[in-house]
């Protein structure tokens, strides 16, 4: 595996995506396993896809394996439906989907404040067959003020991600402008201004966009930032994105927030060979 430019790491705060990364053992096991590898911080989809309600026993439990294992929950997704899956979020579906969006919205806020977690992240949700899309939208921006405002409450930034439409052909949000357009009709819409893009470099390379343009345009509305090298998803030096540069330029540009690995690999453990061992924690 190619090794990250020298030095690209020591500016950067990274996190490890524990729904994508260390997936062979149970979800109460992975922080230790982040912990293990070098890491302090984690953030993770909504660990429950069958549930946007889970009892407080699950919650409690994996609170307590975050602070058994010394890791920090750096960012968390609402309720999005089967994600890994067919899913791409609930927040525009109508429906029993939207109904348990809005169940979950205080219960994932709560569990946020209760972790110190300070971003969480709404996807957006599928188009779906026969439905106007300007009833989902309609929808989807009811759902994000909500959301916006629990998340307001607990301290915490609501998330926006763009996806990749050739993974994503049914999501809406598969450019940087279309997250943005959404970002700041919540931000008019509660007057708070903690709606934040997730900016991915992965979707948004796989989009065919200009990565180094979007960050130089909005790096200042980003709230989050996610990597995985491409083709493949892969860990950084695995595919042809010039990630080290890239990051390079987001730091330049002012942020100097989170950079969550949600990249792909068969042996987590081994794959973050391309980040030195004392990178790997938490400043």
């Amino acid at each position: 595996m190619a090794r990250f430019s020298e030095g690209a790491g020591t500016d950067q705060r990274f996190d490890v995506n524990l729904s994508i990364l260390f997936t062979e053992l149970p979800l109460l096991e992975r922080p230790a396993a982040a912990a293990a590898a070098g890491f302090t911080a984690v953030e993770l989809w909504w660990p429950w896809i069958d549930t946007a309600t889970p009892e407080q026993s699950e919650l409690d439990a994996l609170k307590k394996a975050l602070e058994d294992a010394g890791t920090q929950l750096v960012g968390l997704n609402f309720y999005a439906g089967q994600l890994p899956g067919p899913d791409r979020g609930a927040v525009s579906v109508p429906g029993e989907e939207s109904d348990r969006f809005r169940a979950n919205i205080d219960i994932a806020a709560d569990f946020a404040a209760s972790v110190g977690c300070k971003a969480l992240n709404a996807l957006y949700g599928n188009r779906v067959e026969g439905v106007d899309p300007a009833v989902q939208d309609e929808l989807a921006l009811e759902n994000l003020v909500l959301a916006a405002r629990a998340a307001d409450r607990v301290g915490a930034i609501l998330l926006i991600e763009t996806l990749n439409k050739p993974e994503s052909p049914l999501y809406p949000l598969v450019s940087a402008p279309a997250a943005i357009e959404i970002v700041d009709k919540v931000n008019a819409a509660t007057g708070l201004g903690n709606a934040k893009f997730l900016l991915d470099i992965y979707h948004l390379a796989m989009n065919g966009e200009d990565v180094s343009q979007v960050i130089a345009q909005y790096a200042d509305k980003t709230g989050h930032v996610q990597i995985a090298d491409m083709p493949g998803r892969g860990a950084p030096g695995t595919g042809e994105l010039p990630l080290a540069d890239l990051l390079g330029e987001l730091k330049k540009a002012g942020y100097d927030g989170w950079v969550g690995l949600e990249y792909k690999a068969a042996d987590a453990a081994a794959s973050f060979e391309w980040l030195p061992a004392e990178d790997r924690a938490a400043r």
